[in-house]
């Protein structure tokens, strides 16, 4: 462990600036600042792709506790472009642990800060919104401020941005079912957790993972029981797999969205999507299930969010270009701190996504039934189409 740190500091979009010390490796990075509320799980946080070309700032004031261990990645590699804490761990304690937080972001190159004050900071960004944000360490935390600045102006927005393509696998991969195979399915990797396959895997699924390009036709190839588009980062306005989508409802495929998937079947049925003032990003975040009125805790991890009517049933909208309607639709379930949509079920078609992560790593398990009702809409099809 580093018993001297250099000088670092974080330069907001909006002018502020917080004085600390670097955190993992000495540099320089820039993306969008945005908070998580986690008490645990800073490993799955940081190796989620959803997380790509964000600065994330810890709430909670002690990081590093657990150390880095072979287990809790849930990708290839650390996505967050920046990471901010208060308290670094002064040395792991963890039987799991493998290595140290802070060796791990020194050897993946990911530029932190820590020693500052994250409370200031969260309610800030609470109150101002989500902002671009620099993190500047060593050499590069000794320039000007306003050549800081500058830099901090020149980053790309999040808004605009496309990032799917940026996190995808480049090749498609099979997870097999575990135990007797029941169904397949072709899942879209748009920043997909691993946790999510194995799920699936586990209730007799066999799981063809493929690029976020995958066409309909390479998605049919696989001749699926069902189609899943995962997580992921970047602005859904921009995603090329709205229009695949749309085909796969056309075809009368099961489908089944989380997080960004759920944002591209907003856009597919004929829905908005928006960009929240500051997001939600935490695994402590209440959820009410329309229909069945309980209330889950839930993890979150979006900046964008669906804009459609809550609490009635609604006619999709017409894809006006293709003539398209996909019935009827209601919001399933609404996030209970700001009434944002956080799940869409179709009534006419077999599709259905949720804006939060029932996959859950690290927890809570709340949602994780909702890979049990996807099972369950494949069961209804196959039945159905049994019958044809």
């Amino acid at each position: 462990m580093l018993t001297s740190r250099e000088r670092a500091v974080l330069v907001l979009e909006d002018g502020r600036t917080f004085t600390g010390e670097a955190f993992g490796a000495v540099g320089e990075t820039v993306g969008e600042a945005v908070f998580s509320t986690g008490m645990t799980g800073y490993q799955e946080t940081l190796t989620d792709p959803s997380y790509h070309r964000q600065v994330v700032v810890m709430t909670a004031p002690h990081v590093g506790n657990t150390g880095w261990n072979d287990e809790d990645d849930e990708s290839s590699r650390i996505w967050v472009t920046g990471f901010v804490v208060r308290d670094p761990a002064v040395r792991p304690s963890n039987w799991r642990a493998s290595g140290s937080l802070e060796d791990a972001l020194r050897e993946q190159g990911v530029v932190g800060i820590c020693g500052i004050d994250t409370r200031a900071l969260t309610r800030h960004l609470r109150e101002r919104g989500a902002m671009r944000a620099g993190v500047f360490s060593g050499d590069a935390a000794g320039e000007p401020s306003d050549v800081l600045a500058q830099r901090v102006a020149d980053a790309p927005a999040m808004e605009g941005s496309e990032l799917a393509s940026q996190v995808t696998t480049e090749q498609a991969y099979v997870v097999e079912a575990k135990g007797e195979k029941r169904y397949t399915v072709a899942a879209l990797d748009l920043g997909i957790k691993s946790m999510t396959p194995f799920l699936m895997a586990e209730r007799g699924i066999e799981v063809h993972v493929l690029p976020a390009s995958a066409t309909f036709e390479q998605i049919r190839a696989v001749h699926p029981d069902g189609v899943f588009f995962s997580n992921g980062p970047g602005d859904p306005s921009t995603a090329p797999q709205v229009e695949v989508l749309r085909e796969v409802l056309s075809a009368g495929i099961p489908y089944f969205g989380i997080c960004f998937g759920n944002q591209i079947l907003g856009r597919a049925l004929g829905f908005g999507t928006y960009k929240l003032k500051y997001g939600h990003r935490g695994i402590n975040q209440p959820v009410l299930d329309v229909a069945t009125g309980q209330v889950e805790v839930t993890a979150h991890n979006h900046g964008f969010a669906v804009d459609a009517p809550l609490r009635e049933i609604v006619t999709a909208p017409a894809d006006a270009e293709h003539g398209t309607s996909y019935g009827r639709v209601q919001v399933s379930h609404i996030g209970l701190n700001d009434d944002v949509v956080e799940g869409l079920a179709c009534l006419d078609i077999p599709a259905f996504s949720v804006q939060y992560h029932p996959e859950a790593a690290a927890g809570p398990h709340d949602a994780a039934h909702l890979f049990d009702r996807f099972v369950e809409l494949l069961d209804a099809h196959a039945a159905k189409e049994s019958t044809k």
